[in-house]
């Protein structure tokens, strides 16, 4: 269901596009598509959980942590068999965490 929650979001998929050309410094991604940094970082760690992009943390030479992002090469299927099995899987989550709730 992360897969489908997380290319189901334009923003999201703005990122994606925004990627498509490389590896980008996360300053710059919210630049070019007129994003806050903070809603941005939301978006890209829905797309991280999904598997469809990578983060990377380097120091720049005067020592400040700098974050890089880049795309994971991904192909997604979408068939009803992809959407049915998606939903039994977040249905079964749902169950698991209702069992695990304390009382």
């Amino acid at each position: 269901m992360a897969l489908l929650a997380a290319v189901g979001h334009p923003q999201r998929l703005r990122v994606i596009a925004g990627l498509s050309a490389g590896r980008v410094h996360v300053s710059e991604l919210a630049r070019r598509l007129g994003m806050s940094r903070p809603l941005l970082y939301l978006h890209l760690e829905r797309l991280e959980k999904a598997g469809l992009v990578t983060g990377d943390l380097e120091l720049s030479p005067d020592g400040k942590a700098m974050k890089y992002f880049e795309l994971v090469p991904f192909d997604v299927h979408l068939t009803v068999d992809v959407v049915l099995a998606a939903l039994r899987a977040d249905e079964q989550e749902g169950l698991n965490d209702v069992q695990e709730t304390p009382r």
